[in-house]
């Protein structure tokens, strides 16, 4: 019964290589679009190498589980994975890791009705703040211009998604920078990058110990912007997105000496200015193929015992 062991191994290993490698590429910047696939296709691996040892090693401690994950399997397939040699560990195996697997439910769960109250609570507040106009359908997607003395620009996720601008920021952006603004935004919603803070927060909050986990958050709320940013220098340009970057955030002490240590603001800033190449099409192909192929290792690890049956 050496399957889930070798599944266990295997993700504990990924949990601890892949984030340093990825801390140390210098690609990620380039190309945070593709980071974003990495960092997805690391954590699903770690996921799938627990799930799958949750699965077998269940199997090993229970004929009832066995039978049903085994059902249509030929008796050679099952002898493959030698289930009847789990040992006392198997039983324990799945429990912890059927425990992991109700917790992280839990915790995404969490996550998104404590995500549905906040967007609840700040349509309310808009609601109070620019009320709808007669006629105007209040669940129709609209752009939401709010009297603000702070320049802020923000889009609004859910059903009936909205892009909020503070009239403060429709005074300090001048020329195509308001577009920018807008263009980045929607680049967040185009590519639904709400989803990806909540499984991050999720996993990071149910897990803390976990560094992976902890890292996979951390670096969703940085190449998410990384990703806007692009999306809206592609239409306006690098130069006017920087301009409005350092427009809306210029009054908030995040350029100065006592700037917190973990705002992304002026990391984005420079990297617009430097406006250093992207990695060639090969290029991009290649690292998307190889990070598709990190949860394939697990499937193939938990398949070719079956396989070599067959």
């Amino acid at each position: 019964m050496m399957v889930p062991a070798v599944l266990l191994l295997l993700g504990a290993l990924t949990a601890m290589v892949a984030p340093r490698l990825l801390a140390r590429a210098d690609w990620p910047e380039r190309e945070p679009v593709v980071a974003l696939w990495m960092w997805q296709c690391v954590v699903a691996a770690v996921l799938l190498c627990l799930g799958l040892s949750m699965l077998l090693s269940a199997a090993a401690a229970w004929q009832a589980v066995r039978g049903r994950l085994f059902a249509t399997a030929p008796h050679g397939v099952v002898e493959a994975y030698a289930l009847g040699a789990g040992g006392p560990w198997a039983a324990g195996t799945a429990v912890v890791l059927a425990g992991g697997a109700v917790w992280s439910g839990a915790m995404l769960t969490r996550e998104v009705l404590r995500a549905r109250a906040r967007r609840a609570a700040r349509r309310t507040e808009l609601l109070v703040r620019a009320p709808l106009l007669p006629g105007e359908d209040p669940g129709g997607e609209r752009l939401v211009l709010l009297e603000g003395e702070r320049p802020d620009a923000w889009w609004l996720p859910g059903p009936a998604p909205q892009l909020v601008v503070t009239t403060a920021a429709l005074r300090r952006l001048k020329g195509r920078q308001l577009d920018a603004v807008l263009a980045h935004e929607q680049g967040h919603a185009a590519a639904r990058h709400d989803w990806l803070l909540h499984c991050s927060r999720a996993l990071a909050g149910g897990f803390p110990q976990v560094p992976v986990f902890a890292a996979f958050e951390a670096q969703m709320h940085r190449l998410v912007e990384l990703a806007a940013d692009d999306v809206a220098s592609r239409r306006f340009g690098r130069l006017t997105v920087a301009l409005a970057l350092v427009g809306l955030n210029e009054d908030r002490g995040v350029f100065g000496p006592c700037a917190p240590a973990d705002h992304h603001v002026p990391q984005r800033v420079r990297r617009l200015l430097a406006a250093t190449p992207r990695l060639s099409a090969g290029r991009r192909l290649r690292v998307a193929a190889l990070a598709t192929l990190v949860p394939a290792v697990p499937l193939l690890v938990a398949f070719v015992p079956g396989l070599r049956a067959l």
